[in-house]
């Protein structure tokens, strides 16, 4: 796949032949969760079908292939990742979990009663309500980067609110409810100019470009599976070893330990430390397919396709009477939100459904961006790889129908 065709990309994903209300799906709600490639599906059915064991502790067969399996995986999302080492790899049940996990482990750890925690007004909510959490706990002050009538976050007013108290920056690389691509290396900088840690939320940005959380010198990094065209319940927190070895466990239980007395426990080593309990097996062993998989298609052919399907999509909507779109950023990717004159974005939802068009409406989990663009929700179309101008059309003819039916 050298050479990006999209025709033949879509023969992998196996959803994309069903049909809704008697009519093909069209997906447009990627940013929610992806669809999964056969090879994905493949490979969990396999691992369930005659593979199923618990790794690490055992010494028959199975576990070790499965053991195997899942060790491999974690060397592949280093390899994505361009980390270190395959220590700084920590498996979790998503982006949610891992930004708890930081939250709680390094947070609690390491940050005082009046220590700041800076957000932007972007932010998902799994990246506002950990922080606040720390700070009803330990007593932190959390500050928030204002954003434009853009969707972009003010820089100058991020400078503004770094300090010598500013002890953790935690900020989204991709809005997924505005598609705005935040200046991340810049942000980074300058929050560790002021000796901050940084935190970056990639749930969004892992499809949009390649990662390399060294060039980016971040200090952690979280996405999950489910929206890299993996399965749901696996997600990976990347950490630079010397936050990760200093942290104290989030967890206990099994396979974080090295010994267990009722005196003392002593932990296991990187990453045993953070993965307590039988741990993803099977959505591991997929996500490895899927970002296999992912990165044989090619950078430069998916990004200029989904490039051209959003400004191709935006120009479409815009080009409908009463649709305004939320969320302008210069630099901006494949998520197009939008509201509709006179018709509220669940009442479009629901129409469009009949028409066998899947996408998300609602607050997106970013109540504070709502409440700034001064609406109760969107109407959401997030684009992948897999999607075509003739869906993004069926999507226009679809709001024009809506428009009809709510004026007659």
């Amino acid at each position: 796949m050298s050479i990006f065709n999209v025709q033949k990309l879509r023969q992998e994903f196996p959803n994309l032949n069903i049909q809704v209300h008697g009519k093909p799906l069209v997906y447009l709600d990627n940013a929610a969760t992806t669809l999964k490639p056969r090879c994905v599906i493949d490979a969990v059915h396999a691992h369930y079908a005659t593979g199923v064991s618990n790794v690490h502790r055992g010494v028959h067969s199975l576990s070790e292939q499965a053991t195997a399996a899942y060790e491999f995986s974690r060397q592949v999302v280093r390899q994505f990742l361009h980390a270190r080492r395959v220590e700084e790899i920590i498996f979790t049940k998503g982006a949610t979990e891992s930004l708890n996990l930081v939250a709680q482990s390094y947070g609690r750890h390491f940050l005082k009663k009046g220590d700041e925690i800076i957000i932007s007004y972007m932010e998902h909510h799994s990246n506002i309500v950990p922080w606040q959490m720390l700070c009803e706990q330990v007593g932190c002050v959390l500050k928030v980067i204002p954003i434009n009538e853009h969707g972009e976050i003010i820089f100058d007013e991020y400078l503004k609110l770094l300090s010598n108290k500013t002890k953790l920056v935690s900020m989204v690389w991709v809005s997924n409810s505005l598609g705005t691509v935040n200046p991340l290396e810049a942000v980074i900088e300058a929050a560790h100019q002021r000796g901050a840690v940084v935190v970056i939320d990639a749930a969004q940005a892992v499809t949009h470009a390649p990662i390399n959380v060294q060039e980016l010198d971040c200090d952690f990094l979280v996405f999950s599976g489910h929206k890299v065209f993996g399965p749901t319940g696996v997600g990976v927190l990347y950490g630079k070893e010397k936050w990760l070895e200093a942290m104290p466990p989030y967890q206990g239980g099994g396979d974080m330990i090295k010994s267990v007395t009722f005196a003392k426990t002593a932990y296991n080593v990187l990453p045993y430390k953070f993965e307590a309990g039988t741990p993803p097996i099977a959505e591991v062993i997929g996500l490895r397919s899927a970002l296999e998989f992912f990165q044989n298609i090619g950078w430069e052919g998916m990004k200029h396709h989904k490039q051209e399907l959003l400004e191709y999509g935006t120009k479409g909507l815009l080009s409908i009477d009463g649709v305004r779109m939320i969320g302008t950023a210069q630099d901006k990717t494949s998520i197009i939100s939008f509201v509709v004159d006179g018709i509220h974005p669940h009442d479009l939802g629901t129409l469009v459904d009949q028409e066998g068009v899947a996408i998300r409406t609602g607050h997106h989990c970013t109540q504070p961006v709502m409440e700034f663009f001064k609406i109760p929700a969107t109407a959401r179309a997030s684009l992948a790889m897999y999607n075509t101008k003739e869906e993004l059309d069926i999507l226009a003819k679809a709001i024009i129908r809506a428009k009809e039916i709510f004026n007659a």
